[in-house]
């Protein structure tokens, strides 16, 4: 019982070893993202009916080829991680790819072709994994989040204290633009993109010379200054996230095992006994030293053979 428990750790190790190897070469992560491009132009050849009808089994034939391909990729990603599963599931990215995976095997997705082909275009967005600036720009949006609500709420209210103010003093001369609460909303959405900003003028000027003060503040607050402070969200949380991203890459090779590393126990005598032989022998070594560095002193008395007490069979 003791040497099958021992055996299943030593087993999980080897696993994750060699998928460890083939999931850090630079050829997988090239393949992958080859892969995630063809994927891609594959999707843009089917919006077109011409050649979607007259290539249809072939296209359905290169999906499923997709789908195999992905299905590896991510169990080698999974075997990298079998000594230690909760870190696969750490990994952000690693439950993403899950997901949009496995969802292509769900028999309700399968059947509704808009959720399938929005999980298939998913797949494009996996193209981040591998790109690093394009990782940091994403981790940069989810950061920014918090402070986009912000910005929304307020610009919300700025949007409806406006849109009263206009319906208020246009809405009888220009119903159009002003004629109710969702119009006068509209109207200036659109002006805070600056469209139609000179045409909206020209209108509130004959109606009241004071409607420029009225446009004049509008575009001020909800254009520039609210602008330029969502501007301001995003830098920062782009910065946080081009630190996060340089923490990791320091703290990855201290993560990796130091070259020359003694495997970790797992109740193997042999391995056990190894170890013995491996640590009398440095004993040996440093005693050596020690009496060549001082002539005048020999190592201390110890019987013949000592070191050999102990033999790797036994």
């Amino acid at each position: 019982m003791t040497d099958r428990t021992a055996r299943t750790p030593r087993r999980r190790q080897a696993v994750a070893g060699r998928c460890r190897e083939i999931t850090e070469a630079r050829w997988f992560a090239v393949l992958v993202f080859a892969l995630i491009l063809a994927n891609a132009a594959v999707l843009g050849v089917e919006t077109y009916s011409g050649l979607s009808d007259r290539w249809q089994q072939g296209l359905r034939t290169t999906e499923y080829a997709f789908l195999a391909a992905f299905t590896v990729e991510i169990l080698l990603r999974a075997g990298a991680h079998a000594d230690r599963p909760k870190d696969f599931f750490r990994d952000p990215w690693n439950l993403f790819d899950l997901v949009v995976v496995l969802s292509a095997f769900l028999p309700v997705i399968r059947e509704n072709g808009t959720v399938l082909r929005l999980l298939r275009l998913a797949r494009v967005l996996r193209a981040a994994r591998f790109l690093p600036q394009l990782r940091i720009i994403l981790v940069a949006v989810g950061r920014s989040l918090p402070g986009t609500a912000s910005f929304l709420l307020v610009g919300g209210l700025l949007l409806y204290l406006y849109a009263m103010v206009g319906w208020i003093c246009f809405s009888a001369e220009d119903p159009e633009h002003f004629g109710s609460l969702g119009r006068a909303v509209l109207t200036l959405f659109l002006l805070m993109t600056l469209d139609g900003l000179g045409d909206a003028v020209r209108a509130g000027l004959e109606i009241s010379r004071w409607s420029i003060l009225y446009y004049a503040s509008y575009v001020l607050l909800a254009s520039f200054v609210l602008v330029n402070v969502l501007i301001g969200v995003v830098i920062t949380s782009l910065d946080e996230a081009r630190s996060m991203e340089a923490d990791e890459d320091a703290a990855r090779p201290a993560e990796s095992p130091a070259a020359g590393a003694q495997p970790p126990y797992t109740g193997d005598p042999v391995l056990l006994r190894a170890r013995v032989v491996a640590a009398r022998r440095a004993l040996d070594d440093l005693e050596r030293a020690l009496a060549d560095a001082a002539p005048g002193t020999g190592p201390p008395d110890r019987p013949a053979g000592a070191a050999r007490t102990v033999a790797p069979g036994g």
